[in-house]
């Protein structure tokens, strides 16, 4: 995340000089930035594929084979041109037209990607060649080394809370995190076959899909067919530049054809074997007429008012999801808290969806997920081929108050977190291999960990000198439980030991920098030089230092926080047998449901658990607090809206 916010600061910096430079709007310079990431992060790629072809790449007289396009093309990767490359932009003489050269790149790689012909923007010979040249550099790091998933949608996120906050909010479209994404890959499990998101936006459900079956050692790009629906065209170009960038290819559709509430622009009703969407909530004044002669509605249209509109369209984006699969197929979507509990038609709706037994996991989700927005969602998931023993079962997963706080007012699912919510659903549907394999992959991840953070250890012993006895023992102990453990549940021990190591490696550095704050200028040489030969004053002794222990403290929070996940886990399910916990999770049956008048609300059924006071972390009951707070202010929102709208319905 630091990363990532990192680079969101270097495009400020770029956008402000855009803005000088040129007499754009914020709309209208926001894309140009884009194709510069785009241009950026497309050669990042390119260089790590090539750099893959070329490890085996026959050689003939002495010379390796050049790359070519093929190359590129069986490893589902964008070839780019030399005109085209990030490093032949940079490194054209101050002479040069900076603006057509960069105009023809986009050109050059339009020829490599029939799906971008018409998307990249070609613009930049309005720009002065200083203005280019100093965007060029500014996208010139490592960073966008470092990030993946949805870069382009993230940025384009950040422009849009940055610039025209009026544009993020309207209708209810912004950009879905990459952890919500992640969560929903993670429960559908895409194998291959045909995945549609018919509210597509910039294009995050298909990166991390093919992220996810890359890693399973199949290729994306044959293994699944990809279809996107996106109303805004800029969103869609967006999309597809995304998509290319990850060597995806998609069928992308947009414009007034590609508004799903009267078209179904691919014709892939009943067809699909996943849907994954973060659609627009509470979408107000569909006309009822056109969306009911477009068809994909199953279980009817909802609540029509008095001017023959369906005043709220979640159940719509519902009934669509639905309508899409095909007999085995799975569905999964980000959705309004409020959608959740619903009465009226939504609630008929809700009755009949449930009585088909396809109705899979519901997952709440709270505050703070979204970039542009504090609210709570939930996430739906369907499975037409459920097993038969939970047919008549929805697993309940409420995570509101389990999540990393990342600053102020952004929280997000770690790595780890997320995989301990996937492991509930794999119990539920009886994968216990899964779940095992779960345990096994934290037991590697720990001891890999704590082995490389005992070589830390060891460097940070002879930094102290002669301040180092205190630790020493600890090193010792700490050896001795990673030698001793056979179980993952051996090595919980090891998070006291770790932050008796933090505290003391503090205690002991303010005694070294005491010391040496004393000591006189000759002195200072003297006593520098014999930890470290590579420094001679103790301003630089203290930088390398302190920069080690950082290093260090940095790492053993990192362990801590391992051990703290997969210890949440066990003490839940142990080897992996699933329960009901009070305030988690809640296998609930249809009769149940039934009697909480088919109430899809996963805290109406997990209940709450209580709250131990003993080790209780002030700051995160706080947030949790502040968080609950914010969800029923939320929700009560909704409510008024609600209120209002039947009260206009009444003419009152």
């Amino acid at each position: 995340m630091i990363n990532i916010r990192k680079l969101e600061s270097e495009l400020w910096e770029s956008a402000d000089l855009l803005r000088q430079g040129s007499k754009l709007t914020s709309n209208e310079y926001c894309m140009p930035v884009l194709g510069i990431i785009f241009l950026r992060y497309a050669y990042t790629r390119f260089k790590t594929v090539e750099a893959e072809i070329l490890k085996d790449r026959p050689v003939r007289g002495g010379r390796v084979l050049p790359v070519e396009p093929n190359d590129f093309k069986t490893k589902n990767a964008l070839y780019l041109p030399e005109k085209a490359r990030y490093d032949y932009l940079l490194n054209l003489p101050d002479d040069a037209d900076l603006g057509k050269a960069v105009n023809e790149a986009m050109e050059l790689i339009e020829e490599q990607s029939s799906q971008l012909i018409g998307v990249l923007p070609k613009t930049y010979t309005s720009f002065h060649n200083n203005l280019l040249r100093e965007l060029l550099r500014i996208f010139n790091n490592k960073t966008l080394d470092e990030v993946g998933g949805d870069i382009i949608g993230r940025i384009y996120e950040y422009f849009l809370s940055k610039f025209a906050p009026a544009v993020a909010s309207d209708d209810g479209v912004f950009f879905t995190p990459k952890s919500l994404v992640q969560m929903i890959v993670n429960v559908i499990e895409p194998k291959r076959g045909i995945l549609l998101d018919p509210a597509c936006g910039s294009g995050g459900m298909f990166v991390q899909t093919g992220d996810f079956v890359n890693v399973s050692g199949t290729s994306a790009n044959s293994a699944m067919t990809f279809f996107g629906q996106e109303k805004v065209e800029y969103n869609a170009k967006l999309c597809l530049m995304n998509m290319a960038v990850h060597g995806l290819n998609g069928k992308i559709k947009s414009g007034d054809e590609a508004n799903t509430f009267y078209n179904d622009a691919h014709n892939l009703e009943g067809k699909c074997d996943y849907v994954m969407a973060n659609p627009p909530f509470n979408v107000d004044k569909v006309k009822a007429e056109s969306a009911s002669n477009a068809g994909r509605l199953p279980f009817g249209l909802p609540g029509v008012n008095d001017k023959k509109e369906v005043s709220n369209a979640n159940y719509l984006w519902i009934s669509y999801f639905y309508a899409y699969l095909n007999e085995t197929g799975r569905a999964g979507f980000v959705m309004a808290a409020s959608a959740t509990d619903s009465g009226g038609k939504d609630r008929e709706i809700r009755k009949q969806l449930l009585e088909t037994g396809d109705v899979d996991v519901m997952i709440s989700v709270g505050n703070n997920f979204f970039y542009t927005k504090s609210l709570p969602c939930t996430l739906w998931f369907f499975d037409r081929a459920k097993k038969d023993e939970i047919r008549d079962k929805v697993l309940f997963i409420d995570a509101r108050n389990y999540f990393t706080v990342v600053d102020r007012t952004l929280n997000e699912w770690s790595l780890w977190q997320l995989k301990n919510l996937t492991a509930i659903v794999w119990l539920y549907r009886g994968e216990t291999e899964k779940y095992v394999n779960l345990l096994t992959e934290y037991k590697k991840e720990i001891q890999e960990r704590l082995s490389a953070l005992l070589a830390m250890m060891e460097n940070d012993l002879s930094l102290l000198e002669r301040f180092a006895d205190p630790l020493k023992a600890l090193i010792k102990e700490i050896e001795s439980a990673v030698n001793k453990a056979h179980l993952l549940q051996d090595l919980y021990g090891l998070n006291d030991l770790l932050k008796k190591y933090a505290s003391a490696l503090n205690e002991q550095s303010k005694a070294l920098f005491s010391y040496g704050d004393g000591l006189e200028k000759a002195e200072v040489k003297d006593f520098v030089r014999g930890i470290l030969d590579t420094v001679s004053t103790w301003a630089q002794f203290k930088k390398v230092v302190s920069t080690a222990f950082e290093s260090t403290v940095a790492e053993i929070k990192e362990c801590r926080t391992i051990i703290k996940e997969a210890k949440w886990l066990t003490d839940k399910f142990g080897d992996g047998v699933y329960q009901d916990v009070l305030g988690l999770c809640k296998q609930a049956s249809l009769s149940d449901i039934e009697e909480k008048n088919y109430s899809l609300t996963p805290g109406a059924y997990v209940g709450v658990a209580s709250v131990k006071e003993d080790d209780v972390n002030f700051a995160e009951r706080m947030v949790e607090i502040h968080n609950e707070l914010l969800s029923l202010q939320a929700e009560a929102n909704d409510l008024i809206d609600t209120i209002s709208t039947n009260f206009e319905r009444l003419g009152l």
